[in-house]
């Protein structure tokens, strides 16, 4: 059975999502891998495979898998997806708006969702990207990503709206949202963290919460363009 029969060709080969839609990192449908709000594009790049299809969400590049059940909330996009270009400076005068969307999420009743870019419920590199993508700025998804993508920053030079990289010496594993004053706001998770969004300190003075990310902070940087798709 193909993708045909169960949802209309589009003549742009992207489909919009009627709602928030939970996407998957293997066709089981079993483990989020992200989510993919009401109004955002992708393709469908496999047909029918046990009770999935294979995705890629328009916006930040990033691969999935849809559960069939899920198929009849999208339709055809009769136009493309078409990113907005910003520059540093316009992206610079968005960071108060940034800022306030993160502090406004922490004062929702959330916890965190490993995959979750939606509200309330988000993890570290989703809740940054969604906080971003509110003012139209679009991020890569995960946090190494999204580390490789900002302009590197020194420590001694953060300003408010930078992101703050923790990890290992390998790979970025967690990203944070700095507010000035030597504090960062994220989303953390169970084991060593606070199930939720909440804010944290740059230092070993910190509770134990702070103290566990600061052993393992990375490094930061900022923000300077708007994410262009690389599938055309």
């Amino acid at each position: 059975m193909s993708t045909n029969t169960i949802i209309p060709p589009s003549p742009t080969q992207e489909y919009c999502c009627n709602i928030n839609l939970n996407i998957y990192d293997s066709q089981e449908c079993v483990r989020l891998s992200t989510q993919a709000a009401l109004g955002r594009h992708l393709r469908i790049t496999s047909g029918i495979e046990n009770t999935a299809i294979k995705i890629h969400l328009c916006e930040d590049d990033y691969p999935g898998w849809l559960s069939i059940q899920d198929i009849k909330f999208l339709q055809p996009a009769l136009t493309k997806y078409q990113p907005v270009i910003l520059d540093r400076q316009e992206i610079h005068k968005l960071i108060p708006q940034i800022i306030a969307f993160t502090q406004a999420a922490k004062l929702e009743n959330n916890y965190y969702l490993w995959g979750g870019t939606v509200a309330p419920n988000y993890d570290c590199s989703g809740l940054i990207q969604a906080a971003f993508k509110s003012v139209g700025v679009w991020l890569p998804r995960d946090a190494y990503q999204q580390e490789a993508f900002v302009q590197p920053v020194e420590m001694e030079t953060i300003q408010p709206g930078d992101l703050i990289f923790f990890g290992t010496p390998q790979k970025a594993t967690h990203v944070g949202l700095y507010l000035g004053d030597g504090t960062y706001i994220h989303s953390s998770g169970t084991e060593i963290g606070r199930n939720g969004i909440g804010i944290d300190i740059l230092s070993e003075q910190g509770d134990t919460v702070s103290q566990s990310y600061y052993k393992q902070l990375r490094g930061a940087g900022r923000v300077v363009k708007s994410y262009q798709p690389q599938m055309k």
